[in-house]
């Protein structure tokens, strides 16, 4: 073995280690990747030669988790890891995007990244190490790669900030951002913050970045000391015919500028676009179209390309006439489904999403399942994307990465004015988007949508957060550029950036970014981040003017949650044996009744659709962990009659002897047609037997004191009731019937 090992610090007392030549020798590239406990093994694979007539870099990137690295069982019955969890997807996300635009743009053979997290510390995200370990795979392999990169998550404590913090260290950081780059460039950016300045943004962007360089200076020498052995591949993906090129764009760039320029709406202006194509392909014999169609094709994608970003650039005049920083016409509504909890339709030129709100108990909370991630989620957010929202025809299956990805953000955006540490708003949270149409941006459209529902639900958010997606134009050549918001489509599809900004009047709380190109300055990024401000503020203005504040009061249907704090040491009583009070108390009042142990405490949520099911509920556990008080008068139920008095019983589970001297004024030999097992009684507490706890009922003293009464001295009679028992004085306690305290069932 050629083991090859280099370690580096990366500040904050931590470094990481990269080997390779050890394992995995037969994929193109290997790497183990480690930091503390945490160790990732990072392969990378290529086909020789691409499948004909691809024109795309057909890559794969997948990582997968190990429930042994944390020393965990996987859940379900196979008892074997399965389907990726939405952590594992988002982390796929996080290194593709980073990678795609690095490949050679003529190398088109299927490529495949593996990330295996063979062991987790659970002080150590592997997220911020994935794209590191995959770059250093790639670095020492033979397959053609415009890197390296790497990647690194940002957080700042107390002001300073800090490079791939513990988890720990996050818990007190409010900048959490994962960015990716090269030596040059940033190349991707996600995270979520807690309302940071852009300035912030533009500082952690340039600390990462500083971090990111080291980094890659490591992969360099790296491959430098395998590349001896392992040089890059030759390759040919590609036959091109410079003069078929010339010719397609001589023949469309004018056609196809003039319908860039016409600024119609998008199906429109696609159909326009092919029927130039069509147009074209007709000039050709048939035989000449099968051989050459898949060149034209692509030649004249460079020309759809090459003249929308010269109309953009050269006029300052967008796709559908806009000036570039201007925003689509915005429409709202609210409440528009009437039995769901709340509602609401965002629509933005082309793109519109409906987002319905529902409120749950803390039943309904998310578990997270995964060996590094686990534990539960009060706010979850899901996002649709149908075929037809885009007017296409396409097989609907399970969530897709992108929509996956897409929800994720828009989570981020809105999770920080949720008032989930209101003691008043004990609810679970669930926002679903459902895109119905798309030209653009339908993750921000999510956001904004988000908040309406929110507030035609009547949850107190702190703030509306609106969302917006950004765009650049470049030209390498002559350093001309346009920085475009509230993108289309194609502006997407043909620009340079995609960066979406989400936040308050008052910071960022979430961003996605996905770079194209090189040499995107601090400058730019600042001057895209105040014109992105701007635009944030714009669409704010429309959601408020919609919806000024939230919904006074929930809708009717739904779920009322009470919470209740009792003393730990009452929790037992209320759940009772196998669970055969909470149970009962929750089939007679008609409410879901969720009891967890906090601290020294008990929290108990009581969820009914009524006011008056809560109440009740509320009730029946205040009588059962209430502390009885001397002095105080409860309407008890006779539980058991004795010859020496009753047994009332005041709480569920608490009983005190009415003693038959208690129940009248007047002597009584015995309670026959008096009391009786199941009446109720009105009792006062007159004494607790201080060392027993054992409770004296009386009902004789609420009753009113017949004229002239006198109180008789007796002497005292034994327990047993019997008067001709002699004068014996009371037994020891425990050896009688007498004074019990209380009796719990």
């Amino acid at each position: 073995m050629n083991v090859i090992t280099k370690t580096f610090d990366i500040g904050n007392g931590q470094e990481i280690t990269i080997e390779t030549g050890k394992l995995a020798k037969q994929a193109d590239g290997s790497v183990m990747v480690k930091m503390g406990d945490t160790m990732l093994l990072a392969t990378v694979c290529a086909k020789k030669d691409a499948a004909e007539n691809v024109d795309f870099m057909p890559l794969q990137v997948e990582y997968q988790e190990k429930y042994a690295a944390v020393g965990r069982f996987p859940g379900g019955f196979f008892k074997r890891e399965g389907r990726p969890s939405e952590y594992e997807i988002l982390i796929d996300r996080l290194v593709d995007r980073a990678l795609r635009p690095l490949f050679p743009d003529d190398f088109h053979a299927e490529t495949q990244v593996i990330i295996t997290l063979m062991s987790g510390d659970k002080n150590i995200l592997p997220d911020g190490l994935a794209c590191l370990a995959a770059s250093s795979a790639l670095a020492v392999s033979n397959i053609p790669f415009n890197g390296p990169i790497s990647e690194v998550r940002v957080g700042r404590i107390n002001g300073q900030m800090i490079i791939n913090p513990t988890v720990e260290q996050m818990a007190q950081s409010d900048i959490d951002m994962i960015v990716a780059a090269s030596l040059h460039n940033i190349m991707m950016v996600e995270g979520e913050m807690k309302e940071i300045s852009e300035a912030d943004m533009v500082a952690a962007l340039n600390f990462a970045h500083d971090a990111i360089k080291k980094q890659c200076q490591v992969q360099l020498e790296l491959a430098a000391e395998v590349g001896k052995a392992n040089p890059k591949r030759e390759y040919c993906h590609e036959t091109n015919d410079d003069d078929l090129r010339i010719a397609v764009k001589e023949a469309t760039y004018d056609k196809v500028y003039a319908v860039a320029k016409s600024f119609v709406g998008k199906h429109e202006r696609n159909d326009s676009f092919d029927a130039i194509l069509t147009e074209y392909l007709e000039t050709f014999t048939e035989e000449e179209r099968e051989e050459k169609a898949h060149l034209i094709k692509r030649y004249y994608h460079d020309v759809q390309y090459d003249a929308m970003r010269a109309m953009i650039l050269d006029e300052r005049v967008r796709l559908d006439g806009r000036s570039l920083d201007q925003i689509r016409p915005i429409w709202i509504e609210t409440d528009y489904l009437p039995s769901v909890h709340g509602s609401a339709i965002f629509t933005r030129g082309e793109t519109q999403s409906i987002t319905t709100c529902t409120l749950g108990t803390k039943l309904d909370e998310q578990m997270i399942d995964g060996a590094v991630i686990n534990g539960y989620n009060r706010f979850i957010l899901h996002y649709n994307f149908p075929p037809f929202s885009v007017g296409e025809v396409k097989r609907v299956g399970s969530a897709s990465r992108r929509e996956v990805g897409h929800a994720n953000l828009a989570n981020r955006a809105l999770k920080p004015v949720i008032p989930f540490d209101d003691p008043q708003f004990p609810y679970t949270v669930r926002l679903v988007s459902d895109i119905l149409e798309s030209n653009g941006s339908s993750s921000m459209a999510t956001v904004c949508a988000g908040t309406l529902a929110l507030l035609d639900c009547g949850v107190k958010i702190s703030k509306p957060v609106s969302g917006i997606a950004m765009g650049l134009i470049t030209n390498e050549e002559t350093g001309n550029y346009a920085i475009l918001s509230d993108i289309l489509g194609d502006e997407d599809h043909l620009g340079d950036m995609d960066f979406k900004i989400c936040g308050t009047k008052d910071g960022i709380t979430a961003c996605q970014m996905d770079i194209k190109v090189n040499g995107l300055t601090s400058a730019v990024m600042a001057e895209a981040l105040e014109q992105a401000r701007q635009g944030r503020m714009h669409i704010l203005d429309k959601i408020v003017e919609a919806m000024p504040q939230p919904r006074e009061d929930y809708k009717p249907f739904v779920p009322r949650i009470v919470q209740m704090i009792i003393v730990r040491d009452q929790i037992g009583a209320v759940i009772g044996p196998g669970g055969k009070i909470i149970q009962e108390m929750q089939r007679e009042t008609g409410t879901t009744i969720n009891i967890e142990e906090v601290g020294d405490h008990g929290v108990i949520d009581i969820a009914a659709a009524n006011v008056d099911n809560i109440n009740a509920a509320i009730a029946r556990i205040k009588a059962i962990t209430a502390v009885p008080e001397i002095g105080e008068v409860y309407h008890g139920k006779v539980r058991s009659i004795v010859p020496f008095g009753a047994f009332v019983e005041i709480f569920p589970g608490t009983d005190g002897l009415l003693h038959i001297s208690e129940v009248a004024y007047k002597r009584l030999e015995n309670l026959d047609g008096i009391l009786n097992v199941g009446d109720e009684i009105d009792v006062k507490l007159i004494a607790v037997d201080e060392k027993t706890g054992k409770l004296k009922l009386s009902h004789r003293v609420l009753l009113p004191k017949p004229e002239g009464y006198v109180e008789e001295s007796r002497p005292p009679r034994s327990q047993g009731g019997n008067n001709g028992g002699g004068n014996r004085g009371p037994r020891p306690n425990g050896n009688n019937g007498g004074n019990r305290g209380p009796r719990k069932s």
